[in-house]
């Protein structure tokens, strides 16, 4: 039974990262067309729609694998929301599928490599998503894009965390949310396991079953000095994902000290 187990967790892992290759690669490819041909007004709803749908597809399959359990329902109350910030912790490469795959109006800010990348990043600009390789010019297209109505998925980290709870925190989502005028919504992600964390090999094996749970936090807007605010809102993140040094009621009070 262990070997059957060990050959079945296998099967999952490969035969999941390969169906999601070639479903990402499917849609690339034909958004890569799109994208010139289609207004905006069109092509990027369309794109951020279709990525929702594949993405949700591939998490439905890894739930009904049986060794994978993501309890992503509290991101559903978000799904309505227009021009908002979604900021969570960023422990996994799989963060971005986890949160897209419930919110149909998310445009993500990607590295250069991947927008250029013939995997997804057709996808990627038909969806109106934003490359970094310019702060100034990412900073205006993203307060744009919020401004316009859409939700903007970046992580406060700007990388996978690389030690717990979470990385120092970039400033630039600060500076884009009080530039657009926008409030942001904290998201925190849980998982059980470093899989695909910064330095797991993408095809190491984990230990299964994984799970992956996410959850609200409070809803901040920036005012005031930016940097002040993000120092005081990576402590709330720190407060919050390391319950065990910090209890509720000093992170409740922190939260009043953001709003105020």
């Amino acid at each position: 039974m262990k070997l059957l187990r060990l050959a079945y967790e296998y099967f999952v892992l490969y035969a999941g990262l390969l169906f999601f290759g070639l479903m990402c690669l499917a849609w690339s490819l034909p958004a890569a067309v799109l994208a010139p041909l289609l207004p905006r007004r069109i092509g990027a709803p369309l794109g951020q729609f279709v990525i929702m749908a594949g993405f949700r597809s591939f998490v439905s399959l890894l739930n009904a694998s049986g060794i994978v359990k993501c309890d992503l329902s509290a991101l559903d109350a978000l799904r309505h929301e227009r021009s908002v910030i979604i900021a969570p912790n960023h422990p996994s490469l799989i963060d971005v599928v986890l949160v897209a795959s419930r919110l149909p109006h998310v445009v993500c800010i990607m590295k250069a490599d991947i927008w250029d990348n013939p995997l997804l990043g057709g996808g990627a600009r038909l969806a109106g998503y934003i490359r970094n390789d310019s702060p100034a010019s990412m900073v205006r297209l993203a307060a744009a894009a919020t401004r316009n109505g859409s939700q903007l998925l970046v992580f406060p980290e700007g990388t996978r965390t690389l030690s717990s709870p979470i990385n120092d925190f970039k400033g630039g989502f600060g500076l884009i949310a009080k530039t657009a005028g926008v409030p942001i919504q904290t998201v925190f992600i849980e998982t059980n396991s470093p899989f695909l964390g910064k330095g797991w090999p993408l095809f190491k094996k984990p230990d299964f079953p994984l799970i992956y749970r996410a959850r609200l936090g409070q809803r901040f807007e920036v005012q005031g000095d930016v940097k002040t605010f993000v120092a005081g809102l990576e402590d709330y993140y720190r407060q919050q994902l390391d319950v065990e040094h910090h209890d509720q009621s000093d992170a409740s009070s922190l939260a009043v000290t953001l709003n105020a």
